[in-house]
């Protein structure tokens, strides 16, 4: 019988760059807070939303994480908790999720690359493929060639803007004082769709966790890692955003043309074809790093019988979960149509639901299993895991109904993801009556 490949094991400075592209490959697709937030509100809620949406995701993921460090992460940690019937649920909604993310980025790539060859547009669906397929066959061959395309493309991604603000800072000569902070005169719907926009940059922290068997010391690895990344996302964000209040570029063409307009607006053609170039090689890390962490989820699941058996059979060379990788890559070929908006809604709208059960499981973790060794322990007793999960439900739902509120082409997307939420419910109806055994 033939021998399978040992694993090959990803190490700190390589999944850094992996979480950076997970959650979020540079500040692509933040363009439209300024239009959304205006002057005085965009930075406020670019601080304030990241301390009460990603602080307790971070938190939570690495507690449940350092307790339970293997392949599947997060539907892992709901289906012990809670049951199989839930940690189903948050298997499927991530599952699902991940494929709408995913569509978009190839689309980006080649809206950025039309910002250098316009003509380029008119093969927008070969070139969706084309990345599409070869990131799937990157993936096949395992994590370790995807943390080192990870940290050269993160490399490529940060320099660009790094020049930027320094092209900023040596050419201004103005004062460097913020915009006075405030919400007063935006609207409800305005404010949800600011923070829309901002959870969809700074989400993914436990999507990093699917992998985990196949990370090096993986509890102290991601401590660090997930530390580097989320200090390098926010500080770019708030300088990003800061430089183009004060260059004072129109908000209505840095929203339709992206951030090479800001670059090309302070340092020339060259800035904004640099930033461009940038914005390519994000969306092919986003990609690549995504596409890692949704390829190992359904291995996970049909190891637990609740998807076709297929889908966990592992390449004989490279021992990675390739069945699933191509299923996931034929899928999200067939999604790379929809637009970049309505992604955003239907991204945060299912994958703020799933957080929500991983908020459950810490709390239920804690009552049910107290004296288990966690290498990282929140230092919270109930009462305070409870307020902390409140903080991010309670940005979920202010998102979500201002977006209802809104105008109808958005309202779409929001109701077409709660629909999401309510088939997992016939999904697991299928699975237990096909396998009685499953039910709780």
């Amino acid at each position: 019988m033939m021998k399978t490949a040992a694993l090959r094991k990803i190490k700190p400075l390589h999944l850094a760059a992996v979480i950076f592209f997970t959650v979020s490959g540079g500040p692509y697709g933040l363009e439209p807070l300024l239009t959304y937030a205006g002057e005085h509100g965009a930075l406020l809620l670019l601080v304030i939303t990241p301390m009460l949406w990603d602080v307790p995701a971070i938190f939570t993921v690495l507690e449940l994480n350092g307790m339970m460090p293997v392949t599947g992460g997060y539907y892992k940690w709901v289906k012990h908790a809670l049951g199989t019937r839930w940690g189903f649920f948050e298997g499927l909604w991530t599952w699902f999720y991940t494929f709408v993310d995913l569509a978009i980025y190839p689309v980006l790539f080649v809206q950025y690359a039309s910002f250098l060859l316009p003509d380029i547009a008119a093969y927008k669906l070969p070139i969706c493929l084309l990345i599409i397929w070869s990131s799937a066959g990157i993936n096949i061959t395992g994590i370790v060639p995807v943390g080192r395309i990870s940290l050269v493309l993160s490399g490529l991604v940060l320099i660009p803007f790094i020049v930027l603000f320094g092209v900023f800072f040596w050419h201004h000569s103005g004062t460097y004082a913020f915009p006075s902070p405030s919400l007063k005169g935006l609207t409800y719907p305005s404010i949800g769709l600011s923070l829309y926009t901002i959870m969809w940059n700074c989400l993914g922290w436990d999507n990093v966790t699917t992998y985990a068997e196949e990370v090096e010391n993986p509890v102290r690895s991601y401590l660090t890692s997930i530390a580097i990344a989320f200090v390098t996302v926010i500080a770019v964000y708030v300088l990003l955003i800061y430089v183009s209040q004060q260059s004072k570029i129109n908000y209505e063409v840095l929203t339709k043309q992206g951030f090479p307009s800001l670059g090309q607006l302070l340092g020339g053609r060259w800035l904004g074809v640099l930033i461009a170039a940038a914005g390519m090689a994000s969306t092919l890390g986003l990609y690549t790093a995504n596409l890692l962490s949704v390829s190992r989820l359904p291995k996970a699941m049909a190891d637990d019988g609740l998807l076709p058996k297929v889908l966990s059979t592992l390449h004989l060379r490279f021992n990675t979960p390739y069945i699933s990788i191509i299923i996931c890559s034929a899928v999200i070929s067939i999604m790379t149509l929809w637009s970049f908006g309505e992604l955003i809604i239907i991204d945060v709208t299912i994958y703020g639901a799933g957080l929500f059960l991983e908020y459950l499981s810490l709390i239920k973790l804690r009552i049910k299993e107290p004296d288990r060794h966690r290498p990282f322990k929140i230092p919270l007793g109930i009462p305070g895991l409870c307020v902390l999960a409140v903080l991010p439900v309670c940005v979920y739902v202010i998102a979500l109904t201002g977006v209802f509120s809104s105008a109808n082409e958005v309202v779409k997307p929001a109701l077409f993801a709660v629909g999401v939420l309510l088939m997992a419910e016939v999904a697991w109806r299928l699975v237990i009556w096909r396998k009685p055994y499953l039910k709780d």
